[in-house]
């Protein structure tokens, strides 16, 4: 039989089970509208898997910027644009003018998609963020597929931006497309906001959400952002936090030039001793922060929240035998998250200047320099971090009375993000994911920086929801990038079911 075919026939046999109560139990069978909408998914998945394969195919990276490449994105967005007034939604495509690099070429910067769609006051307004730009992929870098052509092997859908971010982006329209096929009308009004820069940092986007705060995002109530994963192959999640990021160089300079040892070794301060010595001073083996005060202002762990550890499906082992190392710092699920998610954090880098060729050069660098970051958590003030770290390394690089001069900025700042997991759409959520999985979601939160969430938080000052639908292996930004077919197609579902959680909410 013909793959296709086969695929066909199992969703009806789906469909059928559905009806039957096969796929729910007898008190978790959603009724009435929600029941068609999930039928009509299910019946139209080819369809949804072939858009899908449309958009991969599409090469917007916006990280190697190039003509082509952000013609391609343009290409994406223009596509993005049509599908959603296809679905009826009045669409902005933002002319964002042009981007200066630094080595002095002028690119056009990809539009930025504003959509609305529905304007009935007496519902809520859900704000949907997504991108359309990816990471750099190519064949020959480790890839078991062409990068660019979706490929399903074994219910996994392969193809950069599956997951991170074409796939949940469609998943939510496919969800507004079943209850417009239905001809019904939408339980909540819908507001878009896609870029297409993302992975180069978002450019213009604060400026926009600024500019409009007062006119497109006026009415919104809610935002909700699917842009990260699951920490399980098979349990939904949903994220109420990330880390921020305070980035660091420390400069030392004997003189510009490098030095020869043999005539020069022995009788000067070498700068990579003391800058070897400044980055050896910032943490312990224990993964301890060793800068004076920094832990003061970290928010307490309170029982409520410790509770949410203990939750979370975290298969221990699995996650240590994936993860390829010999040990971890810690030997509990609980203290391996809250080190991930909670806690703040510290990791060196690089050093710049270093010599790092393969053979021995016996050379004495004039100038390094080292890098390091501080994953930040609340209630951690950026500024005062920034203090602390100045004074840390002054006090270690004085005691060294060493000659040459040090230099350390704070080149990069984000804040961390945390949400009320007791907001309507996080209930609303919970709710839907049980309709649609089964199960209760872990909550969790991400160790990394999505600066979007605390920009939208900050300049709308609404509810801001992550809520992922890819699995833990997705393997975002890494070669053999994929979204399983499960996972996009009962994702689009928990998007329809999210609907109309939080109509009854509102």
């Amino acid at each position: 039989m013909d793959p296709k075919l086969g695929r066909m026939a199992a969703s009806v046999l789906a469909v059928l089970l559905l009806l039957e109560g096969g796929m729910f139990s007898s008190s978790s069978l959603p009724s009435g509208l929600l029941e068609r909408v999930f039928q009509y998914i299910d019946l139209h998945q080819e369809e949804f898997v072939e858009t899908l394969k449309e958009w991969v195919a599409v090469k917007s990276d916006s990280v190697q910027p190039t003509p082509g490449f952000r013609q391609e994105i343009v290409r994406m967005m223009g596509l993005a644009a049509e599908k959603l007034s296809h679905l009826g939604a009045g669409v902005d495509a933002v002319d964002l003018g042009t981007q200066q690099l630094p080595d002095g070429q002028s690119l056009p910067l990809p539009p930025i998609i504003l959509a609305d769609l529905g304007n009935d006051p007496e519902k809520p307004t859900v704000c949907f963020y997504g991108h359309l730009d990816v990471q750099p992929a190519r064949k020959e870098d480790g890839w078991l597929t062409d990068p660019y052509t979706l490929t399903e092997v074994d219910g996994k859908l392969y193809g950069r931006g599956a997951t991170d971010n074409k796939g949940p982006v469609l998943a939510f329209l496919n969800a507004v497309s079943a209850f417009a096929a239905l001809e019904q009308d939408l339980p909540v009004n819908i507001k878009f906001v896609l870029e297409g820069m993302e992975e180069a940092g978002s450019v213009a986007l604060e400026e926009l959400v600024e500019k409009e705060k007062q006119r497109f995002f006026s009415g919104v109530d809610y935002v909700i952002i699917s842009d990260n994963l699951w920490i399980s192959r098979t349990r939904p999640a949903l994220t109420y936090g990330t880390r921020g990021n305070s980035y660091f160089t420390v400069e030392v300079k004997c003189r510009d030039q490098d030095f020869h040892s043999g005539t020069f070794g022995g009788i000067l301060d070498e700068p990579m001793a003391d800058l070897v010595a400044l980055l050896g001073s910032l943490v312990d083996s224990s993964g301890r922060i060793l800068i004076p005060g920094i832990y003061d202002n970290v928010a307490p762990l309170t029982e409520e929240e410790n509770a949410l550890y203990e939750a979370i499906d975290l298969d221990l082992e699995e996650y240590h035998n994936s993860s390829h190392v010999a040990r971890f710092l810690f030997d509990t699920k609980e203290e391996i998250l809250k080190h991930l998610w909670r806690y703040p954090s510290l990791s060196i880098h690089g050093i710049e200047g270093a010599f790092d060729g393969p053979g021995a050069k016996t050379v004495i660098p004039g100038r390094v320099v080292g890098k390091f970051s501080i994953r930040l958590v609340p209630h951690m003030d950026m500024s005062v971090v920034e203090k602390q770290v100045k004074q840390h390394l002054e006090d270690i690089f004085s005691k060294r009375n060493s000659s040459n001069q040090m230099t350390v900025s704070m080149t990069l700042g984000m804040h961390p993000w945390l949400a009320n997991i007791k907001d309507n759409q996080y209930l609303a959520a919970k709710r839907a994911i049980k309709t649609v999985f089964g199960t209760e979601p872990d909550m969790i939160r991400d160790g990394s920086t999505i600066p979007i969430a605390k920009i939208f938080q900050d300049i709308i000052q609404k509810s801001v929801m992550m809520l992922p639908l890819g699995a833990v292996d997705d393997g975002e930004h890494s070669q053999n990038e994929k979204i399983n077919r499960w996972n996009y197609i009962e994702g689009s579902k928990l998007f329809a079911a999210f609907f109309l959680e939080m109509a009854k909410l509102h």
